[in-house]
């Protein structure tokens, strides 16, 4: 009877695959894009889900907490439960089987029991004593009380625990030689599974290695806190120039890494592990900003003719607080005329252009850095047909209201829900951050009852009335009245003078006052012919409310005429066309209909995933041929019939010069923006392209 409870009874045994099988599970069940904290995702996990084979869910949550506590992880509050398994994957290979090998090396009924040290010998031998006398306390509290109780003890009492454990560790030492003259095979895996190639360490753990050398020769009984403390604050305080040279090092170890680690994957194929397990970079994103700007490569210029002006006139503006610039920059971009603004986008537009030249700068430096370079640039700007920065596109925008003006968010049910609820689950759930708050009221919105929800429902119903009401009532509103010289005046300098006299408006506003009133006019003219041209703003804005504004469709891309299709990017795109395409599940709404082939792909075998990622790759390889014939024909045919275009207009401007007078010129300019955009907007449509396929 007891011999077939204690048979079904007995654990399970955890080979390599089913481990990792475990950890896929894991990372499998866990939510799309998972930043919360990793006891928070932990206890958030559906276990019976990730069960499989014949193992029950409680069996899986056992298994992982047995594995990461023996492997001792330092999971703190800031790592997170996805991260943890991704940077673990390689350890669960290699360094967990290792350990887990050796723990099953330890349970074989030849191994030699390991002898405990001094500290340990009192731990045991006192623990009991102590949790009698303080029941209240918990482990730590205890174990903190006996670590600092054992440094306290005098020698000669800590002798004997130390003589106690030098006998048995004699006696340990000669029985694990006999035991691998027994066992040479059980060792030779192990020493098989130990061998993967060391980590590289990024520039700052290099120098601090360098650096602690240096310090314990000149001080050889410093303490490993004493070295923190000298060291810590020094990396930050280096010169670029010097950082460099620890970041080049650093680099050629990962070089070497990467080779030794390819040689191994090769040599090891029972380990299972691919090229993913290899860490990517050592680089943190400003030592990698610091080498891109030692080799020379060109700052991210600004997407728009507003992001320029800021950026210029914020590097004059360091004494005001941050929360007053980018109001000031706003403030000062309006007081602007149309013509200065189409400056600093043409400006902006030189720039860019300069730095689409980096599409051919990518051809003579390595595969590696030209995907690392374009994964990092956002070449967001450069959208088909110009986006909204083209001059096409602000000589449409020009006679609109100022497009820096951001719209209000849209009110919704589920957001005065959580308004609602916000301030009280902070208070009762401070352990949680702002991303971890608003999933968790998410989760409470979807289990909220229909009849709840009506409640908000009807509120948003009510919002959204009023805001459509207060919408048209702007629309009505006369516009801003002109501004006096002196007003446009004081706005362009009350920077200045609220740093001089530390924020204080009152001040600032006597001083700016008296300095107009002793200034002469020769020097207040510019600020007269600026109030002229506002008031001439203020006139046609108010023609303009009489005619409907045009309208602007955001984001809409040129589709050029025999541009290839665009492939899928990657596997999950593939396998998402193929789900959309065959019709089996179009009964369903859009967003169900993406859910469910989310869903699908997660439960897709990796072996599935790799050949729909293999057919995505073929796309985008015969996609690549495809766009750099159509490029080669478009461009330089594009080319060919503007140089057409120029000379027919420039006769057309010669016979028409005598008739037209002024007229002409006009319609000639608008011409020409127009084969300007279409050029650049070609050119951005080619660096885009030669881009993302690098990508």
């Amino acid at each position: 009877m007891n011999g077939e409870m204690d048979s079904s009874a007995k654990e399970p045994v955890w080979v390599q695959d089913d481990l990792l099988k475990l950890l896929d599970a894991i990372k499998g069940n866990l939510p799309e894009k998972d930043l919360a904290k990793y006891k928070t995702s932990e206890s958030h996990l559906d276990w019976e889900k990730v069960a499989f084979n014949s193992y029950s869910g409680e069996m899986c949550k056992q298994k992982w907490q047995e594995v990461s506590r023996e492997v001792r992880w330092s999971v703190t509050s800031g790592f997170q439960l996805y991260v943890v398994i991704m940077t673990r994957k390689t350890c669960i290979k290699n360094q967990i089987l290792t350990f887990v090998y050796l723990s099953s090396l330890q349970k074989h009924p030849d191994f030699p029991k390991k002898p405990l040290t001094p500290y340990f010998r009192f731990f045991m031998e006192k623990r009991a004593k102590y949790a009698k006398l303080h029941p209240e306390m918990s482990n730590l509290d205890l174990t903190k009380i006996l670590s600092k109780k054992y440094k306290e003890l005098p020698e000669r009492k800590k002798e004997k625990y130390v003589k106690d454990f030098l006998r048995e560790k004699e006696t340990f030492m000669f029985s694990m030689m006999k035991f691998k003259q027994d066992h040479p095979d059980l060792l030779e895996n192990v020493n098989k599974k130990s061998n993967v190639p060391e980590k590289p360490k990024t520039p700052q753990q290099l120098w601090y290695c360098h650096e602690k050398k240096a310090f314990l020769k000149a001080r050889p009984d410093a303490t490993t806190k004493d070295i923190k403390d000298s060291l810590g604050k020094q990396w930050p305080q280096l010169s670029d120039k010097k950082r460099m040279k620890w970041i080049t090092k650093s680099l050629e170890q990962q070089k070497l890494y990467e080779e030794k680690m390819r040689e191994f994957i090769q040599q090891h194929p029972e380990m299972n592990m691919t090229e993913e397990n290899i860490v990517k970079s050592t680089l943190t994103k400003a030592e990698r900003q610091l080498k891109d700007r030692f080799d020379g490569r060109p700052d991210k210029p600004p997407s728009n003719g507003y992001s320029m002006f800021c950026a210029e006139l914020m590097s004059s503006m360091k004494d005001v607080p941050s929360t007053e610039r980018m109001v000031m920059c706003s403030q000062r971009w309006k007081l602007l005329t149309q013509s200065e603004k189409e400056a600093y986008q043409k400006r902006c537009e030189q720039v860019c252009n300069t730095f689409m030249q980096i599409a051919f700068i990518l051809h003579s430096i390595s595969e590696e850095e030209q995907q690392r370079i374009l994964s990092e640039q956002k070449m967001g700007r450069f959208k088909k047909g110009g986006g909204g920065s083209s001059p096409a596109s602000k000589k449409k925008n020009s006679k609109a209201k100022s497009s820096t003006e951001k719209p209000k968010p849209p009110v919704s049910a589920m957001f005065i829900f959580s308004e609602e609820k916000r301030p009280k689950l902070q208070q009762e759930r401070s352990d949680l951050s702002d991303m971890e708050l608003t999933r968790l009221l998410a989760r409470m919105w979807n289990e909220l009852s229909d009849k709840k929800k009506e409640k908000y429902k009807n509120l948003e119903m009510t919002l959204k009335a009023e805001s459509e009401k207060q919408s048209k009532d702007d629309k009505g509103k006369l516009p801003e009245t002109p501004k006096t010289a002196q007003e446009i005046w004081q706005q362009s300098v009350i920077g200045d003078y609220l740093a001089r006299f530390k924020n204080d408006r009152g001040k600032a506003q006597k001083a700016m006052e008296a300095t107009w009133n002793t200034m002469e006019k020769k020097e207040k003219i510019m600020w007269i012919k600026k109030a002229a041209e506002d008031q001439k703003r203020y006139e046609r804005e108010l023609s303009e409310m009489r005619s409907p504004a045009p309208v602007i469709i955001p984001g809409k891309k040129m589709k050029f005429d025999g541009e290839p299709k665009k492939p899928p990017s990657n596997g999950y795109q593939k396998f998402s066309q193929e789900m959309l395409s065959n019709g089996e599940l179009n009964h369903l709404p859009m967003k169900e209909r993406m859910g469910e082939i989310g869903g699908r792909w997660q439960r897709l075998s990796q072996k599935e995933k790799d050949r729909y990622k293999r057919l995505a790759e073929e796309k985008q390889r015969q996609y690549k041929v495809l766009l750099e014939k159509w490029l080669a024909v478009h461009i330089f045919t594009d080319e060919e019939e503007e140089e057409e275009e120029d000379d027919d207009e420039d006769d057309d401007d010669e016979e028409k010069e005598s008739d037209d007078g002024s007229s002409s010129d006009d319609s000639d300019d608008d011409d020409d923006d127009e084969d300007d955009v279409r050029f650049i907007a070609c050119c951005s449509h080619f660096v885009t392209h030669i881009l993302k396929l690098s990508c």
